[in-house]
This record gives C-alpha cells, structure tokens and sequence, in this order.
C-alpha cells in the first residue's frame, strides 16, 4: 500500500486512491532600478554576471532600465530570485555603486 491508497473509512478492506495535486510554484520578477550615479557599463555586467545574458541582451535590458526607470531581469522561484537581489546588492554595495534591484510576484 503506498502512501495515496487509504482504507476505506467503514473498514471493509476497500482500497482507495486519493488523488494528489502538485501545486505549481510561484515565480518572482527580479527587477533592477534606473539611478543617476550607477554607470551603464556596471549594469551590463551585473545583468551578464548574475543573470547570464549575453551583451547584446544586457545591453537592451539596461537601456529599457535607462529609459523606462526599472525592468525585469528574470523570472525565478522565490529563492532563486531572493539570492539573486541578495548578490546583486552585495555586489554594487562592493562596487560602490547604489543600483537598488528588486523582487515582486510575478
């Protein structure tokens, strides 16, 4: 008997199959913020370090960060996101940077 067969309740040897429902994981945006001081070139190489996008990708994220004021880097997991805004922080505050990056539900 495994784990989803269950006797029945009235005790008659009866198995049954409970159907179990794998609930799909909620993903998470991480975003990165447009400021006055952080250099372009350090946002392309946060975006192709910690995000694995090529230059030309990291190029256009960053110039629609540029213009727009914020944009998505990637869609995650919960941890895989919350670890990715933890190192990116780290690594500007390192830097000597003030980029601000960010998580919200998807």
């Amino acid at each position: 008997m495994t784990s989803k067969d269950k006797l029945n309740s009235d005790n008659t040897g009866t198995i049954i199959e409970e159907k179990i429902k794998a609930k799909k994981p909620s993903f998470y945006q991480v975003l990165i913020m447009n400021d006055d001081y952080t250099p372009m070139e350090f946002v392309i190489l946060v975006l192709e370090r910690f995000f694995k996008k090529s230059r030309a990708e990291a190029t256009q994220i960053m110039l629609h960060v540029h213009q727009k004021g914020m944009g998505v880097c990637g869609l995650y997991p919960y941890e895989i996101a919350e670890t990715k805004v933890v190192q990116v922080m780290d690594f500007a505050r390192k830097n000597e940077h003030p980029l601000q990056c960010t998580m919200e539900k998807e």
